[in-house]
């Protein structure tokens, strides 16, 4: 199986968007509890709009038709904005790898949005693929407890989590859809400007209760992070792999995400024994070579 150069450009950009998001969690777990995620991911969206707004105007420049059938980025900034809200909110009460697994399983709700929206097929391999990675992700999930894991005995944070992760899902083959020739730069400053005032209308009055003086360096450390790197640099990674790559392709990078969280725990000195969730994140890790490597058709 041959990849061609614009393949190879969109599986970097969702290599280094699978690092990036599994930072958010790593550094996210550490303040969902000083601030309220309503107040937080407001902030980080008018963050990453102005910066994104700073680099067009400097480099590019808008184009008279940004915002054409505006309703278009309300309905993905609706989405992105419901993910980002319920994971802080799962990382009140749950961990950042176990969340990481989590989303894991956008994939396969990516391919069934795909399948519905774009009417992208499934091979046999990427189903089975999708599987795998289900399945790894639930043994993280579950560290390993087969009696959790045949119960399904959820965490609430990771039942939190779980509903984002599906509008997370939709938001990638739905922008591929709601794409109208705009480029991903500009795309991404729209869906993130249709994210941010949506969040006015939830997080305003949040905002004005948050003492901002008072927040910890930790807190607008990350605010920084998840605003430049998994709202920004994350938007535009990943409109720009959906116009290179199927949705289910993809979504295939969210299964580093896991191994990537974990990297980050250690890096950032927590000590993460992977004794019962290493089997998980091998198979997470054996279903992106099979998804990479799939034809797409059935």
């Amino acid at each position: 199986m041959t990849i061609s150069s614009n393949e190879l450009k969109g599986h970097l950009a969702m290599l280094a968007f699978s690092g990036l998001v599994a930072g958010s969690f790593a550094l996210g777990v550490r303040v969902a509890n000083d601030i309220s995620p309503a107040a937080f991911t407001l902030i980080r969206f008018v963050i990453a709009v102005s910066i994104l707004a700073t680099f067009i105007l400097t480099k590019t420049g808008f184009t008279k038709n940004v915002l054409k059938a505006p309703w278009r980025f309300f309905v993905l900034g609706g989405c992105i904005a419901i993910y980002f809200v319920l994971m802080f909110e799962g990382l009140k009460i749950a961990s950042s790898v176990s969340l990481a697994a989590v989303f894991t399983f956008a994939p396969l709700f990516s391919g069934f949005f795909g399948y519905i929206l774009m009417r992208q097929k499934m091979s046999l391999s990427i189903l089975i693929a999708l599987i795998i990675g289900a399945v790894g992700a639930l043994w993280v999930v579950f560290e390993g407890n087969l009696n959790r894991l045949i119960m399904l005995q959820f965490g609430l944070g990771e039942l939190i989590f779980f509903c984002g992760v599906i509008f997370h899902s939709l938001y990638t083959p739905l922008s591929r859809k709601l794409n109208r020739g705009e480029s991903p730069l500009i795309f991404a400053f729209a869906t993130t400007l249709g994210a941010t005032i949506l969040m006015i209308f939830y997080g305003l009055g949040d905002v004005f209760k948050t003492d901002l003086l008072s927040l910890s360096w930790m807190v607008w450390a990350t605010l920084i992070y998840t605003a430049l790197f998994a709202s920004a640099v994350t938007f535009f990674l990943i409109q720009f792999a959906t116009l290179l790559l199927p949705s289910s392709k993809v979504m295939a990078y969210t299964y580093l995400v896991p191994s990537w969280a974990l990297l980050w725990e250690l890096g950032l000195g927590q000590g993460v024994s992977i004794y019962n969730i290493g089997f998980g994140i091998t198979l997470t890790i054996l279903a992106l070579v099979i998804l990479l490597w799939a034809p797409e058709g059935v």
